[in-house]
C-alpha cells in the first residue's frame, strides 16, 4: 500500500537557506543510496520561506535512517517560525511524477 505524505512549514527569513542547504543535503544522500519504493520532493514557496515536502512510501521510510535527514530534523525547530504540519493525502491527479499517480 502506497502512503503520501504532505509536510508544510516555514521558516524565519533568516534560516530559509540553511533549511534549503539542509535539505540538499538530504537529496544527495537519498541519490547515493537510491532506495526503492520511495518518492520525495521539497518545493520552497515563492514567499522564500515556506517549504513543502510531498513523500510516497510503499514499503518503510529510509529517511529514519539518514544521518542527513537526522541532521535536518535536529534543528528544524530552531529554524521555523511555524511548525510543521503533516496531513496524509490522496493522490487525485498526477502526470509526469514517479510515485504519485492514483
Amino acid at each position: 500500500m502506497t502512503v503520501t505524505k504532505v509536510i508544510r512549514y516555514r521558516t524565519t527569513p533568516e534560516s530559509a537557506d540553511e533549511n534549503a542547504r539542509l535539505v540538499r543535503e538530504v537529496f544527495a544522500e537519498l541519490s547515493a543510496a537510491r532506495p526503492g519504493g520511495f518518492h520525495y520532493a521539497t518545493l520552497r514557496l515563492d514567499d522564500g520561506v515556506t517549504f513543502v515536502h510531498v513523500a510516497t512510501l510503499e514499503e518503510g521510510n529510509p529517511l529514519e535512517a539518514s544521518p542527513a535527514f537526522a541532521r535536518f530534523q535536529g534543528t528544524l525547530a530552531a529554524r521555523c517560525q511555524e511548525g510543521p504540519t503533516v496531513a496524509d493525502a490522496e493522490v487525485v491527479g498526477a502526470w509526469g511524477m514517479p510515485g504519485l499517480e492514483p
